[in-house]
């Protein structure tokens, strides 16, 4: 559910055993002269390691965590089978019932599956939430709302859906899958360039796609059907037949991104081709640069490839490091001030996982925090902003100090 390397080869390799990191190394070292290493300045994060934060549960291939925000104490977990699942938000819970079961209509292999979960901001009162899976013949992606038939209900109505958009896919892989809604209460949509390798269609930079992009639409509108254009979009209502739900495009496979609860600011983990993973803040407009760019280098064409509007990302990592970015949350909860206003994220390939600060979109330090963490396919938050990180092999974790 990443790049072809990470989120292909890795959630098979996860399956299948058959691939390795050292193969990874050797093949993202061909044909390219290393970027030589930029020294990273320490937050002064000592001592962390990861818990289970749920000894109780194991899930299948979970890919999410959220909450309703409906003023419950429950947590919902995607399984990317097709599968959500909810639960008390308690570490003594002892299981997990299934809130909606939707395998039947996905396709869950590779990179592919239930990829996406997102609540109406007025779920308590309306029941709606959305999801986003693919699904084959036809090999698409498809963004659909359910809906629970009264608030609270433990289990949604499997029947209810709404399909509010869908495109096609030409290959299974670099699929993104994130929704989630902003503080302006429009919902936005992670896609990736829509796989092999390269972006051989040139999806990212074609503002005609819906592939290689963050989409943001207005699902209380109904002038495309089942959703409409905020008019503050970059391309609502232009006459070159660009798309109007783009927000941002030049996105490889922006995974996973979210919000900074106390800024607005958007930042996504964009998985990388064969050199860099990167993390960027994403801005209205932006051109992220994929393929022209891959991390800060020429990608294709290899030089000269920067006509003069492209964003930087705002920090990269090379294959030392990691082969497949996790995007993750900046932390805002309470129990841990060290980590107050730090971008975690991680590597679904090494299991490391890091701390980042930045000050006016630029980065002022990074720390990597935990080594070995498993593969870690998500971040979470629950109602109070604590973060959760979700291990595909079926653990959902946390963060705790080494003297707790």
């Amino acid at each position: 559910m990443k790049k072809r390397r990470p989120h292909s080869e890795i959630f098979l390799k996860v399956k299948r055993g058959s691939l390795s990191l050292l193969v990874a190394g050797i093949l993202a070292s061909l044909g390219a002269t290393p970027q030589r290493s930029v020294p990273q300045r320490s937050l002064g994060l000592q001592g962390w390691q990861l818990a289970r934060a749920f000894p109780n549960l194991t899930f299948e291939r979970p890919v999410e965590l959220t909450h309703a925000a409906d003023g419950s104490n429950r947590l919902f977990v995607l399984e990317q089978g097709g599968l959500i699942r909810v639960f008390e938000n308690d570490a003594n819970t002892q299981s997990a019932s299934v809130f909606l079961d939707i395998r039947s209509r996905v396709s869950s292999e590779g990179e592919m599956g239930l990829l996406g979960l997102a609540f109406h901001p007025q779920f308590k009162e309306n029941g709606y939430f959305y999801v986003y899976y693919t699904k084959r013949n036809p090999l698409e992606s498809v963004l659909a709302r359910y809906q629970v038939s009264s608030p609270g209900q433990a289990v949604a109505d499997s029947t209810s859906e709404t399909i509010v958009l869908r495109f096609a896919q030409p290959y299974d892989n670099h699929n993104g899958g994130k929704i989630a809604f902003g503080p302006d209460g429009y919902l936005y949509v992670s896609t990736g360039d829509g796989g092999a390798w390269g972006d051989p269609h040139q999806n990212a930079q074609d503002l005609t796609s819906w592939l290689g992009k963050l989409h943001r639409i207005d699902i209380n509108s109904t002038q495309k059907g089942s959703y409409g254009i905020p008019v503050d979009n970059p391309w609502a209502g232009n006459r070159e037949g660009f798309r109007e739900e783009i927000f941002a495009y030049g996105l490889r496979n922006p995974w996973r991104f979210s919000f900074d609860r106390q800024t607005g600011l958007i930042w996504a983990g964009d998985v990388g081709q064969n050199e860099f993973e990167e993390v960027n803040i994403i801005t209205t407009g932006g051109n992220y640069g994929w393929r022209l760019k891959e991390g800060n280098r020429c990608y294709n064409p290899r030089n000269d490839c920067d006509p003069g509007n492209l964003i930087a990302p705002v920090h990269t990592y090379e294959r030392s490091d990691g082969v497949s970015i996790t995007g993750g949350v900046v932390y805002r909860g309470s129990r841990y001030p060290a980590l107050l206003g730090t971008y975690l994220y991680a590597d679904f390939g090494t299991g490391n996982v890091w701390a980042l600060r930045a000050e006016k979109g630029q980065k002022t330090g990074n720390q990597l925090i935990v080594t070995g963490a498993g593969s870690i396919a998500a971040f979470g938050e629950d109602a109070d902003g604590e973060v959760y990180l979700l291990d595909h092999r079926g653990e959902i974790k946390q963060l705790l100090p080494v003297d707790k």
